[in-house]
C-alpha cells in the first residue's frame, strides 16, 4: 500500500494525542507524518506512564487489515532493498511478544524469502528454550525463545554461516530491548550484521550513541529502518503526574470505563457461533516456533477459500439495518495470535470489498486508561478474565476501541489453546463481544505443537503435517519500475529477468531456424523494431482515432468477466500482448467499481505449454478458480487451444486443479473464445508496436539452459528505449474515454450476457483454406487479423499480405510496414478478417533480394 493511502487512512481532524499533550505537556516532535501515525493514551505502569497508541500496528485501534500488512510488508521491502536480494534469502526475523509479533510477521513477507520467529510469553510443554531476554518498561518482562528448528537463529535452518537477523518492534524508544536481544543472541550465534526495524524511532541522541557504541563493542554492523523518527518531550515530574491523572480519571469513571453501545440494540446479547475455517494442516498458526517460506506458500493458498467461509457465516446476520451505509466488521485477534487474524481479515477484505468495511485489532494484555474523548487514542474499552492459563497466572485482558465502535459483526480468532471455559463464560470476551455487536463468529485455529513436543496418542492434538514437496521457494514477481515501465499496481510480471543476456537474433537467421526445425521461436528474440518517425506519428493518430472503440471493448470485456467470474477475479495475461488489456481491464473495475483486482502476466508458448512455476506461484496466492487468463485478441485461436492443452497437461501431471482455460480477449475476429469485447478486426494501436508499448518488455524467453525446472519462464526489459516508450500513453489515452462510452458499455454487456457466444471457429476454417489455396500447407504460417498481420511484418519474413477489399483507416500501418519491408499487398473478397499476414513458406535466406527486403517466391 503506498505512503499516500496510509496517510489518508489514518488522518483524522483531531490529533489522538491532544488529550494527554494538553493534560501533561507531553508532546511529539518528528517529522510531518508522526501524528498521523501515533496518538497518546495514559496506563498505570511504575515505569513508564505514557502510551504511544500506533494507527497502522492493530493492536489498540481497529485498523484496515490491508493498511496493518501493507505498513509492515513496506518495511520489509526495504530491508530487502537494504540487504540484496542475495543477503535477504539469509536472513532471519525476529518479532517481539505481544505488540509486534504481526508485525515482525508482516516485515518477513516484505523480505520473500525469510523464515520468522516471535518472541513468546506462553510457556509450551516440551519445547526446549533456545534463548530469552528482558523488556525493561513493560508491564510483562520476560521473552522467551521457542523456535522448532534449534538452529533457525544461528543460519534460518539452512546449516549455512550465520544469517543477518532482522528485529522488529512496532517502536524502537530507548533501545534498551533491542540490545538485550542482540547481546544475548550475539553470545550464542556471533554475527556480522543486524537490522532493527520499527514503525517509529523515537530515541533520544544519547540512546543513539549508545547504539552506536554498542555496535562498535561486538564489532558489527547494526542498521536501522524505520517509517517514521522522531521523539517524545516529557516535563520533568511527567510520570507522577500521570499517575495522579490516572488515579483521578479511574475514580471519576468508577466502572464506566466503557461506552455502553448495547442500549441502541435492546439487552438481547448477540448469537455467538463457530466457524470451521479448514486450516491449513501443518501450517502454524504463527510464528512463536517458527514460521518458514514453505508455510507462507500453504498459508497464501488456503486464505482465499477460509475468508469465503467467514463471509458465508456472517451473510445476512451481518446485514444492516440503514441499507444506506456499508456494514462494519472487525477481526479480532488475541495476543500474540496478531498474524494469521491480520491475513484473514486481509482476505476477507478482497471476498467482501463490494458491501463491507472491515477493519481489525487484537486483544491485549496492556492496562491502559480509556477516555471517550476524540482527542484521546482509547476511546473504549472491554475487560475480561485470561482465557489461555497463562504461566503467570489470571488476571484481566483488554479490546479496545471495540465497544462504541458500531460493527456490525465481530469475528474473534483465537488458538485452540485459548477456546477454554473462560472464553465462553458469562463474563469473557464473547460474552463482552457479545454486548456490542449484532454476530459474534469465533474462528479457532489449531495451536501448533512442534514435532518434538506433541504427545501421541491424545485425541485432538494438532501434529505437524508433512510439507508439500515444492521448491523450498517460488520466485516472486517482478514489478516496475525495476522491470517494466509499468506502475508497480499495473501488474506484477511471473517472469525472471533475461535484461542482461544477448537473446537477439537478424529476423532471417531466426525465420530459417524456426522453419527447418533448428530453433523453437521462444529460443530468442527478434531484434526490437524501431518505428520511423512516419510510422510513430501513424500510431499516435490510430491510437486517438480508435481510443473509444477500444476503451468500449475494455468495458465491455471486463464487465463480462465481473459479471461471470465475480467478484473479485485474478487477472492473468498472456503476455506479452495481453498484459496491456490486463492493465486496461483492471483500471475499468477500479475506476467504474472501486475494485482492486490482481493482476499477474504469465509466458505460454506455442507447442511448449504454459509456464508450469508460475501456475504453482498463483495456486500459492490464489484460489485457481479466481484467475481469469487474458489475451489482447484471436488470430486463428491457437493459443486458445495450447492454453486448454496447457492446463489439461498441469493438472494431469499433479498440479492443482481449478483453472478455467478459457481466454477472455479484447477483440475475437476468430470467433474462437466466449468472453470477448468486441467480434470486430480492427486496429488496435498496441498491437502496432511491440516492447515500447508493452512496458518496454520482450516477448518471453524458454531455453532450456536458461530456464531451469522450477524457474520462470524470461523476458527482457529494454530500459534503452525508454525515450520511445508510449506504454502509458496508451494506456492514459484509452483509460481517458472511460466515463464517455461507459453507457454503451452497459447495453452491450447485457446483450452479450444474453446472447449466445459460442465459439464458432470461423477463423480456423478460413485460415485452413488459405493454407491450401496458397500452397502454404502449414496453417503456423498463415496469421490472420490486423494483430497477428502486424507480427509478421515486424518479426517474421512475411511473404505477402492479404487484405480485404474496401478495409480503409484500419490497415494503414499494414501498408506503410509492408511497403518499407518490400511485400506485396493483394486485395481480395471473402475474407472475414480485415488482413492477413502470409509468412514466407520454405524459407531461407537465399530466397531473400539483394536488399534483405523483398521475398522472392519460393
Amino acid at each position: 500500500m503506498s505512503e499516500r493511502a496510509t496517510r489518508e487512512e489514518t488522518v483524522d481532524v483531531v490529533w489522538s494525542g491532544s488529550w494527554v499533550a494538553k493534560r501533561l505537556g507531553v508532546a511529539l516532535e518528528g517529522d510531518g507524518e508522526l501524528q498521523e501515525l501515533l496518538g497518546l493514551a495514559l496506563r498505570r505502569n511504575p515505569k513508564r506512564a505514557h502510551l504511544l497508541v500506533s494507527n497502522v500496528l492493530g493492536k489498540h485501534v481497529p485498523q484496515r487489515p490491508s493498511v496493518v500488512h501493507g505498513a509492515g510488508f513496506e518495511l520489509g521491502e526495504r530491508v530487502r532493498a537494504l540487504l540484496g536480494a542475495e543477503e535477504a534469502r539469509r536472513a532471519v526475523v525476529l518479532g517481539y511478544a505481544e505488540t509486534a509479533t504481526g508485525l515482525g510477521h508482516a516485515v518477513a513477507d516484505g523480505l520473500r524469502d525469510a523464515p520468522y520467529l516471535h518472541s513468546t510469553r506462553r510457556p509450551v510443554a516440551g519445547v526446549e528454550q533456545a534463548g530469552g531476554f528482558e523488556e525493561a518498561h513493560s508491564h510483562a518482562t520476560s521473552h522467551l525463545l521457542l523456535p522448532e528448528d534449534r538452529d533457525l537463529l544461528a543460519s534460518g535452518g539452512t546449516g549455512a554461516d550465520a544469517s543477518v537477523l532482522v528485529l522488529v518492534d512496532d517502536e524502537f524508544s530507548t533501545g534498551n530491548t533491542v540490545l538485550n536481544t542482540i547481546r544475548a543472541l550475539h553470545a550464542l550465534h556471533p554475527r556480522e550484521r543486524y537490522v532493527i526495524v520499527a514503525l517509529v524511532d523515537m530515541r533520544s541522541a544519547g540512546d543513539r550513541d549508545r547504539l552506536t557504541a554498542f555496535a562498535a563493542e561486538i564489532g558489527a554492523r547494526v542498521d536501522l529502518v524505520t517509517r517514521s523518527t522522531g521523539t517524545v518531550a516529557l516535563p520533568d515530574g511527567v510520570l507522577e503526574r500521570g499517575q495522579a491523572l490516572v488515579a483521578a480519571q479511574e475514580a471519576e469513571q468508577a466502572d464506566r470505563v466503557e461506552y455502553l453501545a448495547k442500549a441502541g440494540r435492546g439487552a438481547a446479547p448477540a448469537p455467538v457461533t463457530r466457524v470451521d475455517l479448514d486450516w491449513p494442516a501443518g501450517v502454524p498458526d504463527g510464528g512463536r516456533h517458527g514460521f518458514t517460506p514453505a508455510h507462507r506458500v500453504s498459508l497464501e493458498a488456503a486464505l482465499p477459500a477460509m475468508a469465503d467461509r467467514i463471509a458465508a457465516e456472517l451473510g445476512a446476520d451481518a446485514a444492516v439495518q440503514d441499507q444506506d451505509r456499508r456494514r462494519r466488521i472487525l477481526v479480532l485477534g488475541f495476543e500474540e495470535l496478531m498474524y494469521a487474524p491480520l491475513r484473514l481479515g486481509t482476505a476477507l477484505e478482497a471476498v467482501l470489498a463490494a458491501d463491507a468495511e472491515i477493519r481489525y485489532s487484537t486483544t491485549t494484555r496492556s492496562p491502559v486508561l480509556a477516555v471517550d474523548d476524540p482527542g484521546y487514542a482509547i476511546r473504549t474499552r472491554l475487560v475480561f478474565p485470561a482465557h489461555d492459563d497463562p504461566a503467570d497466572g489470571p488476571g484481566d485482558r483488554y479490546a479496545y476501541n471495540v465497544a462504541g465502535a458500531g460493527f456490525d459483526a465481530v469475528v474473534a480468532v483465537v488458538d485452540s489453546t485459548a477456546d477454554t471455559p473462560e472464553l465462553h463464560a458469562p463474563d469473557g470476551l464473547l460474552a463482552r463481544l457479545a454486548e456490542h455487536t449484532g454476530h459474534v463468529l469465533l474462528a479457532v485455529l489449531p495451536s501448533y505443537v512442534p514435532a518434538a513436543a506433541a504427545p501421541t496418542g491424545v485425541p485432538g492434538t494438532p501434529t505437524p503435517a508433512p510439507e508439500r514437496q515444492e521448491p523450498a521457494v517460488l520466485p516472486e514477481p517482478l514489478r516496475g519500475p525495476d522491470f517494466s515501465s509499468y506502475a508497480p499496481q499495473d501488474v506484477g510480471w511471473l517472469l525472471q529477468d533475461l535484461s542482461d543476456t544477448e537473446l537477439e537474433a537478424p529476423t532471417e537467421e531466426r525465420e530459417e531456424a524456426i522453419q527447418s526445425g533448428g530453433a523453437h521461436y521462444a529460443e530468442s528474440l527478434p531484434v526490437e523494431y524501431q518505428p520511423s518517425a512516419e510510422y510513430q506519428a501513424l500510431f499516435t493518430a490510430a491510437l486517438e482515432t480508435s481510443a473509444a472503440r477500444i476503451a468500449r471493448a475494455v468495458g465491455t470485456v471486463t464487465e463480462t468477466v465481473l459479471a461471470e467470474r465475480g467478484p473479485r477475479p485474478v487477472l492473468v495475461s498472456l503476455a506479452r500482448a495481453g498484459t496491456p488489456v490486463g492493465v486496461l481491464m483492471r483500471r475499468w473495475a477500479q475506476h467504474r467499481h472501486g475494485l482492486d483486482l490482481p493482476h499477474y502476466a504469465i509466458s505460454i508458448v506455442r507447442g511448449r505449454g504454459i509456464d508450469a512455476t508460475a501456475l504453482r506461484w498463483l495456486v500459492a496466492h490464489h484460489d485457481p478458480a479466481d484467475v481469469v487468463f487474458v489475451d489482447g485478441w484471436t488470430g486463428k485461436g491457437a493459443i486458445t487451444r495450447e492454453l486448454a492443452s496447457a492446463i489439461a497437461e498441469f493438472e494431469a501431471s499433479g498440479g492443482p486443479a481449478g483453472f478455467d482455460p478459457e481466454i477472455s480477449v479484447l477483440a475475437d475476429p476468430g470467433g474462437c473464445v466466449r468472453t470477448y469485447g468486441t467480434r470486430e478486426d480492427f486496429l488496435i494501436p498496441s498491437a502496432c508496436l511491440n516492447s515500447t508499448v508493452s512496458g518496454l518488455i520482450s516477448r518471453t524467453v524458454l531455453r532450456a539452459d536458461l530456464v531451469g525446472p522450477d524457474d520462470f519462464h524470461g523476458g527482457k526489459f529494454y530500459r534503452e528505449l525508454a525515450d520511445s516508450d508510449v506504454s502509458g500513453l496508451f494506456l492514459d489515452t484509452i483509460a481517458a474515454r472511460f466515463d464517455e462510452v461507459a453507457g454503451q458499455v452497459e447495453a452491450e454487456a447485457k446483450e452479450l450476457l444474453a446472447a449466445d457466444r459460442a465459439p464458432t471457429w470461423e477463423g480456423w476454417a478460413a485460415v485452413e483454406r488459405i493454407s491450401e489455396e496458397y500452397g502454404i500447407h502449414d496453417v503456423n504460417l498463415v496469421k490472420p487479423g490486423v494483430g497477428e498481420t502486424t507480427r509478421v511484418l515486424l518479426r517474421r519474413v512475411p511473404w505477402k499480405i492479404l487484405a480485404r477489399r474496401g478495409a480503409g483507416a484500419d490497415l494503414g500501418h499494414i501498408r506503410l510496414l509492408a511497403e518499407q519491408r518490400g511485400v506485396p499487398v493483394e486485395e481480395v473478397d471473402d475474407l472475414p478478417y480485415s488482413c492477413v499476414g502470409l509468412i514466407h513458406p520454405r524459407f531461407t535466406r537465399g530466397a531473400t533480394g539483394a536488399d534483405g527486403k523483398a521475398v522472392q517466391g519460393a
